[in-house]
């Protein structure tokens, strides 16, 4: 039987947590039907990350990452797209995973919809687009990964080989093998 994972998922080493995720369903109940999505890459941010949003202390932008783990942490950036991440470490100790891309499930027409787009590979092939297809916004910042509108489910997918490679997007800690993708998922990720 599929369960929503416990709140004992997101208190573990965030780079495990980052690679533990891969393979797990991402799930959105919204309004319009429920979306969803395999989880297929991943970003870990540690606290004393220099490309962490937290590093530098609490802000109203980065306050959901100082809460409790198994909550979402969402953002605005570039001023276009928002960002999904998952909380982990208790709180006060402000560590993340960011969602990078979605092998799309569930809700497809809805994706496509969403975004405008009928390519399946392009629907959530990054962080901005996954966010995009499933209606993730600045609404959900702070929502409890373990209730009904937004969790994740754990479907015993056990991906085999991991990838690690720099994480995307960033200017500092460019270096570290901190992004992570199954080699048999690498056609629904953002980079390959």
């Amino acid at each position: 039987m599929i369960q929503k994972l416990g709140r004992e998922f997101y208190l573990r080493d965030t780079i495990e947590a980052a690679r533990a995720a891969l393979g797990k369903i991402l799930v959105h109940v919204t309004p319009e039907g429920m979306i969803s999505g395999r989880i297929v890459e991943t970003e870990a941010y540690l606290r004393d990350d220099p490309a962490c949003h937290a590093c530098r202390g609490m802000t109203a932008r980065n306050a959901a990452m100082f809460g409790e783990p198994g909550h979402a942490y969402v953002y605005f950036t570039y001023g276009n797209h928002y960002c999904l991440n998952f909380v982990t470490q208790p709180a006060g100790v402000a560590e993340a995973i960011l969602i990078r891309a979605l092998q799309p499930l569930e809700g497809i027409d809805l994706m496509r919809q969403n975004r405008g787009m009928d390519r399946l590979e392009n629907l959530c092939s990054g962080p901005g687009k996954l966010a995009q297809a499933l209606g993730i916004d600045l609404s959900l910042n702070g929502e409890d990964l373990l209730g009904d509108k937004l969790y994740v489910l754990d479907d015993r997918l056990d991906p085999r080989e991991i990838i690690a490679r720099p994480r995307v997007g960033i200017r500092e800690a460019a270096d570290k093998l901190w992004r992570f993708y199954p080699a048999q998922y690498a056609p629904w990720v953002s980079k390959r």
